[in-house]
């Protein structure tokens, strides 16, 4: 009964959430959904989040992201240029080191672990996976797999550095403010650019579309974009049922044998961003909370939620996220015939 397992997994993400909002943990909303549905999902139950719901969600968090997107951005950016351009070089040259060696030492196929340890956005990523013919299945296993330990790693060290902060945060929580015309609007442009990003197949296109939109228009004070928080929890939850109702047991048992593998490849690639990240706070003199989720190897969505939730500069993580998922779009698919290519063991 379809229904009945839907009403269970609210009830369930609904208490998670709660609790986690007690202990004053950053993306409460998302981290309660997602364990809820990988619990569903290891029990056997067979949901399935409508892909109008996921497309929604998205186009609401690039509405949040937008919010904070402003001009100061691109001289930051611009100012720190050799800096960035590093980053985005050494997080595509660990890419392809970690997925060569991952295909080199374990029993994945060529193009299923080099689109699986691409550090884009999870659901980008798998799409054009399946339209180079590697195992959906398998990608997307790895790449949520992935955007749960990033996840579970940005939420620590986002409350190792609020610390007494985070229960000040959580406290600021209006759950339903008045309905204003700027609400109104703001649904309206993540409808109208939503569906501009889907008709485009952009990968990511209904979150980015919305974004740039909605920078554009709130820099040209033409909106005011306005996200009362129960919206943004609608749209948390789908994103982390999305994530969690993304393992079964079935995909778990095919890739129980290059788990190891899976494992140390996504520890090393969250090793070298937490590097980086380090290197950021040295010469750009931001927090490492911010060079943190700015570095951390995606899902663009997964950081925008947790970036919500704490003090860092929402701009500067996405403007990083944003410039690495476009540089991994555009090289993704030489990088897999690469690896596809170089990295299978030669028969003796």
């Amino acid at each position: 009964m379809p229904v009945l397992q839907w009403g269970m997994l609210c009830v369930l993400s609904f208490l998670l959430s709660i609790g986690f909002l007690g202990l004053h943990l950053p993306a409460a909303l998302l981290l309660g959904p997602m364990i809820a549905g990988i619990i569903f999902s290891m029990r056997g139950v067979t949901l399935q989040l409508p892909r109008s719901a996921f497309l929604a969600a998205q186009a609401i968090l690039g509405c949040m992201i937008a919010q904070n997107l402003t001009g100061s951005i691109l001289t930051t950016l611009a100012v720190n240029w050799p800096i960035v351009l590093a980053i985005l070089l050494v997080t595509l040259l660990s890419s392809t080191i970690v997925g060569w060696l991952l295909v080199r030492y374990s029993s994945l196929p060529g193009n299923t672990g080099a689109w699986g340890s691409s550090p884009g956005g999870a659901a980008a990523m798998v799409a054009m996976a399946q339209d180079y013919g590697a195992d959906i299945r398998l990608v997307a296993f790895m790449q949520y797999l992935r955007v749960l330990f990033v996840a579970g790693a940005a939420v620590l060290v986002t409350r190792m550095m609020l610390g007494d902060n985070a229960e000040a945060v959580n406290q600021q929580i209006v759950w339903f403010p008045p309905v204003s015309i700027n609400l109104l609007l703001t649904i309206l442009l993540a409808v109208v650019a939503g569906t501009v990003g889907c008709l485009l197949r952009l990968p990511s296109g209904t979150m980015l579309i919305p974004m740039l939109a909605g920078a554009v228009l709130q820099s040209g004070q033409l909106i005011t974009i306005e996200l009362p928080e129960w919206l943004l929890a609608m749209a948390y939850m789908a994103i982390g049922w999305r994530i969690g109702l993304g393992f079964d047991k079935q995909i778990l048992l095919r890739a129980l044998r290059p788990l190891p593998q899976i494992l140390l490849s996504i520890f090393a690639l969250l090793a070298i961003c937490a590097g980086m990240a380090w290197g950021l706070t040295r010469f750009m003199h931001i927090d490492f909370m911010t060079a943190y989720l700015a570095t951390s190897p995606g899902g663009l969505d997964t950081v925008a939620v947790i970036a919500a939730g704490s003090n860092a500069d929402m701009a500067l993580i996405m403007a990083m996220q944003t410039l690495r998922l476009f540089s991994i779009l555009l090289t993704g698919p030489a990088i897999a015939r690469f690896i596809s290519t170089y990295a299978p063991k030669r028969s003796a």
